[in-house]
């Protein structure tokens, strides 16, 4: 197969190559509740995103990516447009972004790669990041991890105009290899909380559905703008008159106290109750979750991974069959500790903490169970077993990429 490194070189000249590796990454408990300012977990794994990239002193970017078809060129000065559907997206608002507060004067020519089928672990993400961090370097910027988290958010916000939060940012950018990062999306205050003396060895899976959507053209900001009407609700139920109440793109549930939820919940109506209820749930299994993790206990972070999913079928409802039946599976089924679907709902994989003896049995029933279920899935599905890893990195040596 050809290399990262090698495809570079033949579009390329052979100079002053480097490399940025950026993680994907799982979110056990807290998904969803980053757009309302709550808490969340993360960890970054194994497999990653790379980008092989030099200079452009001539303030051009011009990249390819080897997943996807044709190229991205533009010139720094240009004034960049969204353009529906296209992978050049991403490169686009991290050049934004940091146009924002910096004069660009290099630009990059790069190749790029993603090492596990994209879709629901924040490819986004990490491929933003490793704009980012390419685009830094060659025109000498410092940025701190918080602050390009803030940039990675603002490419998808403000020019993808996509209603997330900072979660998968985070995770990209924050975490260190067996340890729980813990997000406090209101203040960006966060913890790495290594795992306890008693834990014992663990994997992560990740099923591959088979199915891709895009963010943008999937039901997600539906979701979000749900849980602002959620919090409208319960404000005017506790008798804020609609003259006091906060505009919708300034409501966030975390503002809204679990006691005032509680008195009110049974009020709410239809799908605003249901996504108040995800939200006020998961934040309760994030601090049980934080906790057991430094406590050694696999088996009950395990089962809030379980609740969690269960929420985010049955409450954020955004999960679709496909995703359904393997996380049915990996709950039957002996060596996994706790499973969810992982990203938007609308696409992508599921994923589990396992015990890596169990390995060959996991990926069998799957296999035994999936392509029966969904067939027109038969061969796009995959099963991969990873490890957690550290945050977005530049590479030193080369070959690691080879």
């Amino acid at each position: 197969m050809t290399t990262l490194i090698e495809e570079y070189k033949s579009r390329f000249d052979n100079g002053d190559i480097r490399a940025v590796r950026s993680p994907l990454r799982v979110c056990p408990i807290g998904a969803h509740s980053d757009h309302q300012g709550g808490f969340v977990t993360g960890m970054a794994i194994e497999a990653s995103v790379n980008l092989a990239y030099s200079p452009n002193k001539e303030g051009k970017v011009h990249v390819f990516s080897i997943d996807f078809p044709g190229e991205e060129y533009f010139d720094l000065d240009e004034e960049l447009d969204f353009i529906p559907g296209f992978w050049g997206n991403y490169l686009r608002g991290a050049v934004a972004s940091l146009q924002k507060d910096f004069d660009l004067k290099v630009g990059i020519n790069g190749v790029l790669r993603g090492e596990l089928p994209i879709g629901g672990l924040s490819s986004s993400a990490a491929v933003v990041s490793a704009y980012l961090m390419a685009l830094c370097d060659v025109n000498d910027i410092e940025l701190s991890k918080l602050e390009l988290v803030k940039y990675n958010s603002e490419a998808e916000t403000g020019f993808m105009g996509l209603k997330n939060g900072i979660l998968d940012q985070s995770s990209n950018v924050l975490s260190e290899n067996n340890h729980l990062m813990v997000m406090d999306c209101k203040t960006n205050e966060y913890d790495l909380v290594p795992k306890g003396e008693d834990f014992p060895e663990y994997e992560i899976v990740v099923v591959y559905s088979g199915v891709t959507q895009q963010l943008t053209d999937s039901g997600f900001n539906n979701r979000t703008d749900e849980c602002r009407v959620a919090g409208w609700i319960i404000q005017e139920l506790d008798g804020i008159s609609s003259d006091d109440a906060p505009a919708l793109e300034d409501v966030r549930l975390r503002d809204i106290s679990r006691e005032l939820y509680d008195k009110y919940r049974s009020e709410i109506p239809g799908r605003f109750g249901r996504r108040a209820e995800h939200f006020y749930t998961e934040q309760e299994r994030v601090q049980r979750g934080k906790e057991a993790w430094a406590n050694g206990d696999i088996e009950t972070f395990g089962q809030l991974m379980f609740a969690s999913g269960d929420s985010t079928f049955n409450n954020y409802e955004t999960g679709i069959p496909e995703m359904a039946t393997i996380f049915d599976v990996l709950r039957e089924t002996d060596g996994v500790y706790g499973a969810r679907p992982s990203g938007a709902g609308f696409r992508g994989s599921v994923i589990g903490i396992i015990d890596p003896k169990y390995k060959d049995q996991i990926k069998a029933r799957i296999d035994e169970v999936f392509p029966k279920e969904h067939p027109e899935y038969a061969d796009k599905y995959e099963v991969n077993f990873v490890k957690t890893a550290d945050g977005v990195s530049y590479v030193d040596n080369l070959e690691e990429l080879s």
